[in-house]
């Protein structure tokens, strides 16, 4: 039965080459010119040591296939999809085998199977083995590429030396959650919108953890629609993220600051950029008149409750039973609230007038809160 598969070896690679493209999350995205050689060559390859190690000869050499492990990381394929890789070639080889079974070599055709079984389990392990100390090893010298843009600091020559490539420009995107949170669940809230965005980078994203987050490098041409989708689902908690442009790599620290900024300043999950909080930004680069700004909301501490009314308020577009169910109260509570707000403050958060004084007062006690918390950096 072996014998009667080796004329077919090229024939099933060509078959585990169409059916992975088809399958495979990521390999499709491979050159057309790796999947038809380079994978090709790494399906006979396994093939023939299968066939030569069921024959009592030398099993399959694994280290052609660790190197490609460590490749598909560098490419961005998830390890689930390699690990999948390899189930598709175990299943074309069994179906191969089933196909080439005669009447009387049922109990050959079993003991094959398990043999390919056993020798696809060994081969997956290493393969996994493999990847992740590849990608691991990436993942670091993506953190000192990061590190080394975020500070402006030669990362030209880091790029050079961690092997990895520098884009022309980014898309520098600080993450944070609506609320504060410990060191470690923001490192995995970073975590998971990295890998949520890994498709939109084809791979090439780069990170830097800070505690509030941290910063996400996009290639520029990431488009802003793909981000949005992205990290709209699928994530373990929301996320504000905010996004700024870096024409070139020596931008990068000036659009990183603008980011973090922009993050602090936004109160709604999603993707913000400078336009969306535009008014809120310029009012708090203001040093000279922030302190004064900021006071305005003084008289209302010690008042509870009006503060959280001002600010639903604002945040439901001045719809006074929208603010009463964001509250949970009724809506004559709101009316109370924000006329002794008024009252005390001199403010109408009725007026436009009002309603940029205490939008803008707002932001400032936000970014006040925030400093606290964390700041810019590794």
């Amino acid at each position: 039965m072996v014998t009667r598969l080796e004329p077919r070896i090229n024939q099933l690679a060509r078959l585990v080459v169409e059916r992975q493209r088809a399958e495979v999350p990521g390999f499709d995205r491979l050159p057309d010119d790796m999947q038809d050689l380079e994978i090709a060559s790494a399906a006979r390859h396994t093939f023939r040591g299968f066939l030569r190690s069921v024959q009592g000869l030398a099993d399959t050499d694994a280290e052609v296939l660790r190197e490609r492990a460590t490749q598909r990381a560098a490419e961005g394929v998830h390890l689930t999809g390699l690990l999948r890789a390899y189930h598709v070639g175990a299943e074309v080889v069994a179906d191969a085998l089933c196909a080439a079974a005669r009447p009387g070599e049922e109990a050959a055709l079993l003991w094959l199977t398990r043999r390919l079984f056993t020798m696809v389990n060994s081969l997956a392990e290493q393969a996994a083995e493999a990847y992740l100390l590849g990608l691991a090893d990436q993942q670091a010298a993506g953190r000192e590429l990061a590190a080394a843009l975020l500070r402006g600091d030669a990362p030209q020559e880091m790029a050079a030396r961690c092997g990895l490539p520098l884009e022309p420009g980014y898309l520098v995107l600080s993450v944070r959650a609506p609320e504060p949170q410990e060191p470690v669940a923001a490192r995995r809230l970073l975590h998971q919108v990295l890998v949520r965005l890994a498709p939109a980078a084809d791979g090439r994203a780069l990170s830097l953890p800070n505690e509030q987050g941290g910063h996400i490098l996009l290639p520029l041409g990431t488009p802003h629609a793909d981000l949005v989708r992205h990290l709209s689902t699928g994530l373990s908690r929301p996320v504000i993220a905010g996004a700024a442009l870096a024409a070139t790599p020596g931008d990068v620290p000036a659009a990183a600051e603008q980011a973090h900024r922009i993050a602090a300043i936004a109160r709604s999950p999603g993707v913000h950029r400078l336009q969306d909080v535009l008014l809120d930004y310029h009012l708090a680069g203001s040093e000279d008149s922030a302190a004064e700004l900021a006071a305005l909301l003084d008289p209302l501490d010690g008042h509870a409750g009006l503060v959280e009314a001002v600010a639903a308020f604002l945040d439901c577009d001045l719809d006074r039973r929208r603010t009463a169910r964001a509250l949970r109260v009724h809506p004559n509570t709101v009316d109370n609230r924000l006329a002794r707000a008024a009252q005390l403050t001199g403010l109408d958060p009725h007026t436009t007038h009002g309603v940029q004084l205490f939008g803008a007062a707002l932001t400032l006690r936000r970014l006040a809160a925030g400093a606290t918390t964390g700041s810019l950096g590794g």
